[in-house]
């Protein structure tokens, strides 16, 4: 099983913060989010039950797929816009938690402040304000 760490993120402050690339990290998990939103679009189309996600790790270089019940992605990942679904060993525990360990994914929560802010404002089912 493949480890990951984000390279490029400063240190954790002892605030929380992450300095650095908070805003890439969010950018980046965001981009795969939306590509995973076409990827549930196109499987419901066809009826299926389950999709092959990408990771929506923070890695720009990461090509892992994620197999993952439609109904899951839906109502775990998709209903709170700081969730994400990734890859056994590509969380970053300086911006994300896990939230539910699954037999061929993980599921994370973002828990630095900036990068919940980004990906908040970057969900593409975010209510205008």
């Amino acid at each position: 099983m493949r480890r990951f760490s984000v390279y490029g993120l400063g240190e954790m402050t002892e605030s929380g913060d992450v300095s650095g690339d908070a805003a890439r990290i969010a950018k980046t998990e965001s981009l795969f989010r939306d590509v995973n939103e076409r990827i549930a679009e196109s499987a419901e189309g066809f009826d299926g039950d389950e999709a092959l996600f990408v990771c929506e790790c923070a890695d720009p270089a990461c090509t892992e797929r994620v197999h993952a019940p439609l109904q899951a992605y839906e109502e775990e990942v998709r209903s709170d816009g700081t969730h994400f679904l990734v890859a056994d060993g590509h969380e970053d525990e300086r911006v994300e938690r896990v939230v539910s360990r699954r037999r061929r994914y993980n599921i994370v929560k973002k828990v630095n402040r900036v990068v919940v802010a980004c990906v908040r404002q970057l969900n593409p089912r975010a209510k205008p304000v």
